[in-house]
Formats: C-alpha cells, sequence, structure tokens
C-alpha cells in the first residue's frame, strides 16, 4: 500500500509556499500520489459599502491564481505526477482548505510557512498552523527560505 495516494498542496504563491510544492511534488512523484492544488482567494465583497468595486477586484484576483494555478498544473504534468487545481473562495482559509482536504478525500496537506514568531507572529497568525489544528489529515508544513 502506498502511503499517500493523494496530497494537497496549499499555495498563496509566496516563496514559502514554493518551498512546499517542491517538497510535495517530491514526495508525490516518489509515492505515484495524485497532486491537488488549492489556492483560496478571500471574499472582498461581503458586506462591504462599495460591492460593485470589490466584484471586479476579486474578478482580476481570481483570474490571475487560476493562471498561476494553471501554470502550478503544467510544472507537475511535465515532472511526471499528476495534478489539479482547485481555486477556493472563502475566509479564513484554513477552513476552505480543510472542506476541500474532507470533500477530496487527501491523506496529507502541505503547507508552507513563513517562520513568523513573536509578535508578527501572534498579530498576524498563521494559516499554516490553523490548518495543522483543524485538518481532517496530516499535515506537513516546510518552512521557507529567510
Amino acid at each position: 500500500m502506498k502511503p499517500f495516494r493523494h496530497i494537497l498542496l496549499a499555495t498563496d504563491f509566496s516563496p514559502s509556499s514554493g518551498a512546499a510544492w517542491k517538497r510535495g511534488l517530491s514526495l508525490a512523484r516518489a509515492c505515484g500520489a495524485r497532486v491537488l492544488v488549492v489556492h483560496v482567494v478571500p471574499s472582498l465583497a461581503e458586506a462591504q459599502p462599495l460591492r460593485w468595486a470589490y466584484r471586479e477586484m476579486e474578478a482580476e484576483i481570481r483570474a490571475d491564481a487560476q493562471r498561476r494555478l494553471k501554470a502550478l498544473v503544467a510544472r507537475a504534468s511535465r515532472a511526471g505526477v499528476r495534478a489539479k487545481a482547485l481555486l477556493l473562495s472563502g475566509t479564513p482559509a484554513h477552513e476552505a482548505i480543510g472542506r476541500a482536504a474532507r470533500a477530496q478525500k487527501v491523506d496529507l496537506i502541505m503547507v508552507g510557512t513563513h517562520g513568523r514568531t513573536g509578535v508578527a507572529g501572534a498579530l498576524i497568525g498563521s494559516v499554516a498552523a490553523r490548518i495543522v489544528a483543524t485538518a481532517p489529515c496530516p499535515v506537513l508544513t516546510v518552512r521557507g527560505r529567510r
């Protein structure tokens, strides 16, 4: 039995998520696992007085994210890994990722971490830490380079 058949790679397109991407792709190739590349776009239009302006901005953000996800899926394919992309909407991101992990029945979530500590970590919070705390499956965090 293969240890991981379906790996969710969460990305915010940052260098930290790039480090997780590289490790995740390597693990998927070694295990023969499929990859689900997930990005969460926060819903900007919710309860805002200028909803129409936020809708336009959100549409542009979604189009850019779709393009980036498509490029990552192509990279995975060139590396011999079966992959598909999933663009999610919602806030908070860790809940959207957890729902996707449950729905897609993934065996592992991989996510990059910025490695913030102290006041910055406490004030900004960590999506990665929240994913670890609430995920329906094991989570592997990969610290990006500083």
